[in-house]
């Protein structure tokens, strides 16, 4: 899976119109545990600092809106910075 997670992080920051919905929620569950909530068609996941990004996933079709998948590359960095903080 880490190879897929690579491939699908590349994918988002080369074409963020062409990532697919079940792509980015599994990305995700991996990155930010099961999501805390699913109503209707948005899927929310908790994040480990309070305010935004804030990770909420709504599908359109069977890819992810493109506003979205750049608030989730904007969590991987701020996750990876909070990282690097902890070493």
């Amino acid at each position: 899976m880490t190879a897929d997670i690579g491939k699908i992080i590349r994918l988002m920051r080369t074409q963020p119109t062409n990532v697919r919905y079940a792509d980015a929620v599994a990305l995700c569950t991996v990155l930010f545990g099961a999501p805390r909530r699913t109503a209707g068609s948005h899927v929310i996941f908790k994040t480990p600092w309070p305010g935004d990004p804030r990770i909420n996933l709504q599908w359109q079709g069977n890819k992810a809106k493109s506003y979205q998948i750049r608030q989730i590359l904007e969590a991987i960095d701020r996750l990876d910075a909070v990282r690097e903080m902890t070493k």
